[in-house]
């Protein structure tokens, strides 16, 4: 069981497992509840004594509750703003989440499959991630989560409307469903915008890697629903499943078209991606990506680059920048990073082909 925050970051990230439907293209499936509670102001009106009441009272039905006591309950107060960087990196909070000093709270369970976001835009995220696609177990979590909460929570809630939140967007259900999804076959082909195009016309919103308001780092996208109200969680699901299994065929025969139109092109261009990560000495954060977009392609098409999809997606998340200097125990100057972010990769690179080309020793080998 996780007692601080150095166990949370030690643990392995379950979506990141290279698991589950499609995780070739699929990294994850998001699911986001938003809820309210009843008499009880929203917290961009709350002053902070009342902001303190509410994740007082969600931290004591959270502690009571025998579903989500395998985990940790962080107050804002507690984390530094390297942390809070590091929470951010790991998609367990959003950026807003920690945009001012009010007080705010958030439980992270053991294995960073559901989180519990307390007075951001809405008093409480729930939030349930799956490996892959995986949106119907992703949905199926938070909704017991929810219904675990309410057992000692009174939702804010309209009879005609349904759960009342901040945004008039999200009134409804409250559920914002997303999926990570890496289409680097579509950017190299230039296929991306009219694609993009089409997947606006289902009301299906596409943003940044980090989500509203972030760039594209390593051709990873972030594709949910833009609206909630007049429509129900199965809608939504079904909706968004739809669009992504459209994008999962235009990327899967954009890959097919790159290795048999150019083979030679292609794995030239993903294996010399490889090479510069094994070798450079300097990498910026938007480079180190895009490198790693080829090598994740690489890998997904069969090549034997001495990876599989999870140590890259750790790889991902490894060289952000708060994960690398927690990593390196300092702080450092945005050169300074760019310079441990080579050496932990040229080092991480090294070590897991060194391992698989030996491979484990044969019974009477000395």
């Amino acid at each position: 069981m996780m007692k601080s925050f150095d166990d949370l970051i030690k643990r392995p990230v379950t979506w990141l497992s290279g698991e589950g439907e499609h995780a070739n293209v699929v990294l994850s499936s998001r699911i986001r509840l938003a809820r309210n509670l009843s008499k009880h102001r929203y917290p961009v009106r709350a002053e902070p004594d009342e902001a303190r009441e509410v994740v007082e009272l969600v931290r004591t039905v959270v502690d009571r509750s025998e579903l989500v006591k395998e985990g940790i309950f962080f107050n804002s107060e507690s984390l530094t703003p390297d942390d809070r960087e590091i929470l951010i990196e790991r998609h367990l909070i959003s950026p807003e989440f920690m945009r001012d000093e009010a007080p705010r709270g958030l439980f992270v369970d053991d294995d960073e499959a559901s989180s519990l976001m307390v007075n951001e835009e809405d008093h409480m995220r729930i939030q349930a991630v799956r490996s892959g696609l995986d949106i119907r177990q992703a949905l199926q979590r938070a909704r017991t989560i929810e219904r675990h909460l309410a057992e000692g929570l009174d939702f804010d809630c309209d009879t005609r409307l349904g759960f009342l939140t901040a945004c008039p967007t999200n009134v409804g259900t409250g559920l914002r469903v997303s999926i990570m999804i890496h289409l680097p076959a579509l950017v190299l082909t230039k296929e991306m915008d009219t694609v993009l195009s089409q997947v606006n016309k289902f009301g299906v919103g596409v943003r940044g890697f980090y989500g509203e308001g972030s760039d594209v780092l390593g051709n990873l996208f972030q594709i949910s629903n833009q609206t909630t109200l007049g429509r129900t969680e199965e809608d939504l699901v079904d909706s968004l499943e739809k669009v992504t299994r459209q994008l999962l065929m235009y990327e899967e025969n954009a890959r097919r078209r790159l290795f048999t139109d150019a083979p030679n092109h292609i794995r030239d261009k993903l294996w010399r991606a490889f090479g510069i990560l094994a070798n450079a000495r300097v990498l910026s954060s938007q480079e180190v990506m895009n490198l790693l977009s080829a090598v994740r392609l690489g890998v997904a098409m069969g090549e034997s680059m001495g990876l599989d999809l999870r140590q890259v997606n750790e790889l991902m998340l490894s060289v952000q920048p708060a994960h690398l200097q927690r990593h390196f125990e300092k702080e450092m100057t945005t050169e300074e990073r760019d310079v441990a972010r080579a050496e932990m990769v040229r080092k991480m690179l090294t070590r897991k082909r060194t391992t698989r080309r030996r491979g484990p020793r044969k019974s009477g080998e000395n």
